[in-house]
C-alpha cells in the first residue's frame, strides 16, 4: 500500500468539503479533472462549481490544486529543508459573462479585495469575440495565493470553499443589479 502525498490529502479534503455542499444544495459541481502530467512529472487537480439559482447570470468557481516535481521529490527524498517544499499552489477562478452590461471594474475589484484581502494576488481579464455581432465578454477573476500551501493548513483549504461560495453571491449580486 503507497503513503498517499500531501497533494492527494489535500485533495480529497477539497472534494469532500465540494461535495458535501453539492449533496445539501449549495452548490451544483460542473466539473472535475484530476491531470498528470507524465513530461513534467506534475500533477493538478480542478473542480469547478456554480451556485444553484439558474435565472440569474451564472458566476462559476474553480479551485485549482497544483503540485510540481520539486514538491513531490521534497516528500519522497531525505532533503534537510524537504518539509517546507512538502504542499501544492493553489489558485481560484471566476468566471461570467457579461452581456452589453455596464460593469465597473473598480466596484469588482473593492468587492475582491473585501472578500480575500490584499495579499493575494487579483487579477481580473476580459475576453470577447470582435467578430461577433454582440458585445457578449466573459470575465475571468483569478485569486493567486502565490505561495506553498501545506498539509497543515486543510482547515485552511475548506474554509476557503466558504469564501468562494461568498465571492460567487457577491459577484451574482453586483451583476444582476
Amino acid at each position: 500500500m503507497f503513503d498517499p502525498t500531501a497533494f492527494d490529502n489535500m485533495k480529497v479534503i477539497v472534494e469532500g468539503a465540494l461535495y458535501d455542499r453539492d449533496l445539501s444544495g449549495e452548490i451544483i459541481i460542473t466539473d472535475r479533472n484530476d491531470i498528470i502530467n507524465m513530461a513534467k512529472m506534475s500533477r493538478q487537480f480542478n473542480i469547478s462549481f456554480s451556485l444553484p439559482d439558474s435565472e440569474r447570470k451564472i458566476v462559476s468557481a474553480k479551485m485549482e490544486l497544483e503540485s510540481k516535481l520539486v514538491h513531490l521529490a521534497a516528500e519522497l527524498l531525505p532533503i534537510g529543508k524537504s518539509s517546507k517544499l512538502t504542499g501544492c499552489l493553489v489558485k481560484l477562478f471566476f468566471t461570467f459573462d457579461i452581456e452589453a452590461v455596464e460593469v465597473d471594474y473598480y466596484v469588482l475589484n473593492t468587492i475582491l479585495v473585501g472578500i480575500w484581502g490584499t495579499s493575494r494576488e487579483i487579477t481580473l481579464s476580459i475576453q470577447h469575440e470582435p467578430l461577433q455581432p454582440t458585445k457578449k465578454e466573459k470575465g475571468i477573476i483569478t485569486v493567486d495565493f502565490e505561495r506553498l500551501i501545506t498539509e497543515d493548513q486543510m482547515d485552511d483549504l475548506v474554509e476557503m470553499t466558504d469564501f468562494m461560495i461568498t465571492t460567487q453571491q457577491k459577484l451574482t449580486e453586483y451583476l444582476n443589479k
